[in-house]
């Protein structure tokens, strides 16, 4: 089956099944300025590398796998021959007729360069995994350029060719126009090529990670907000550029865990005591730039007045679309049918 080249897509398709609105795609080049990464053709823009390669197609269009050429910018002769008089300076006269050139010289006095030591850039010890840490079948290696997927200890962790990682030690460098990675010498000009990299070092794949904690790790607080519906309890946590790989939210009965990594060995870290019982198979998240928005599925429809049991309880909260302070605002709260309070609700 042919390959799709259309960038964001590069999907295997059937002729057969291709049409205008099978392919997801970025139809314009992509764009790298000052840390912030992203496509020409959407507004979208992120800071990491891994990020960058997530950002969803932005029109939709047929598979094809006939790649066309960018058109060059280069000036061409007719365009020159249409410089008006006014941008063509006389710089001599050869036999009594003046020769124009399109611009004037400039002349440059040469220096010679000072040479600058800088110090040696010491690579550190590439991670390895725990082999005693369980691994999920289909699991992606996460080292750079690696895109193996395990499948078990023997064809993952043994010594066949499926159990060598080629891979990128560094970080991706965009400058003036050529891309490459910090660790190997080659640079590309093309965005295609640079993806088709191969990776400079050898090991072993990593898809778990040692499991250790990092020394250096600074444990960060994060503010949270909520309001809920007569079902759901809606929670964000604000923290920004979260590790969704290295992250995790864990749905208890009546306990929510939030471990959270952020850039910067910065780390949030927490347990939520709920103030009621929820159903944790029903309950999800999402990790967004900005924050984690979490969704909590209530285990029966009643009203919480806070989100934590260990909170101190003030005003009831209500169901609505306005209102004060984790509310949504509305004028009537649920009770369970065993509260105190139930029996004598008017």
């Amino acid at each position: 089956m042919p390959i799709c080249v259309h960038k964001g897509c590069e999907k295997s398709y059937d002729e057969k099944e291709n049409n205008d609105q099978a392919c997801l795609y970025h139809p314009l080049p992509p764009i790298f300025h000052e840390g912030l990464k992203g496509w020409q053709c959407c507004q979208r823009r992120v800071t990491t590398f891994d990020e960058f390669l997530t950002i969803a197609g932005c029109t939709r269009g047929r598979h094809t796998d006939q790649v066309t050429k960018p058109p060059e910018n280069a000036t061409t002769t007719s365009e020159i021959e249409n410089l008006t008089p006014a941008s063509k300076v006389a710089t001599r006269v050869e036999n009594g007729v003046e020769i124009y050139d399109s611009s004037p010289k400039i002349s440059y006095t040469q220096t010679t360069p000072k040479t600058v030591t800088e110090p040696a850039l010491v690579e550190k010890e590439p991670e390895e995994d725990d082999l005693s840490i369980p691994v999920s079948p289909g699991t992606t290696c996460k080292r750079s350029s690696c895109d193996k997927k395990y499948v078990d200890d023997t064809t993952s962790r043994g010594e066949g060719p499926d159990a060598e990682c080629i891979y990128h030690s560094g970080t991706p460098v965009f400058h003036e126009g050529s891309k490459g990675w910090s660790c190997c010498s080659r640079k590309v000009l093309e965005f295609e090529e640079f993806l088709k990299i191969k990776g400079c070092k050898k090991g072993k794949h990593l898809f778990v990670g040692s499991g250790e904690e990092d020394s250096n790790e600074e444990i960060v607080q994060c503010r949270h907000d909520w309001y809920q519906t007569p079902t759901h309890i809606i929670m964000s946590i604000f923290a920004k550029k979260v590790d969704k790989q290295n992250s995790s939210i864990i749905f208890k009965e009546q306990e929510l865990n939030a471990d959270l990594k952020m850039p910067d060995g910065k780390r949030f870290k927490t347990t939520y005591p709920l103030y009621q019982l929820i159903d944790p198979k029903n309950s999800n998240f999402e990790i967004l730039t900005t924050k984690v928005e979490i969704k909590l599925k209530k285990a029966n429809g009643i009203s919480w007045p806070s989100l934590k049991s260990d909170e101190n309880l003030g005003i009831t909260t209500t169901f609505g679309v306005q209102g004060g302070t984790a509310t949504v605002g509305g004028k009537q709260y649920t009770l369970a049918t065993d509260s105190p309070l139930y029996a004598n609700k008017e």
